[in-house]
């Protein structure tokens, strides 16, 4: 292949990083936002010690439970962002195998034998790096919150 063809290829990534550049950006900026609610919320759990759950190892378990349940749901948020993205650029055909593809990018899964559009497959990546970037901050936060409510630690 020569260096002429590699530019042109390359240049053609273009519509995929003005597309994808933002939308990366927005992700992370949501899911801080969200972690931060979702922190908020954690420790208005912790701080109750509630009447109803006797130790503090059911409580903790209760919380963190909570806890996971809604960094899940945030990460399924920002794949559908992502699917909704596929479907209106014409990606991917349904907003059905847009969300499957997404959730697998996302999660670097891929094992869904789903493809976006030739054209639009570097999205695709970008996503993938997007979705590693999200798993790590989701990680990071939930070791931070273990930390701050194992039971016993004051």
């Amino acid at each position: 292949m020569k260096a002429t063809e590699v530019v042109l290829q390359v240049a053609g990534w273009g519509q995929d990083w003005a597309v994808g550049t933002p939308l990366l950006v927005l992700t992370v900026v949501v899911h801080v936002i969200g972690l931060g609610l979702i922190r908020a919320a954690f420790h208005r759990g912790i701080e109750r010690r509630s009447r109803l759950i006797r130790g503090q190892l059911l409580h903790f378990a209760l919380v963190m439970s909570v806890t996971v349940l809604l960094v899940t749901i945030l990460h399924v948020l920002q794949a559908a962002l992502w699917a909704a993205t596929y479907v209106l650029a014409g990606a991917a055909p349904t907003a059905h195998l847009a969300m499957l593809y997404s959730i697998s990018a996302m999660t670097t899964y891929g094992h869904a034998a789903v493809y976006l559009d030739p054209h639009w497959q570097m999205l695709g990546a970008m996503e993938a790096l997007n979705g590693a970037i999200l798993l790590g901050l989701s990680t990071a936060f939930l070791y931070a919150m273990i930390q701050q409510a194992w039971p016993g630690r004051k």
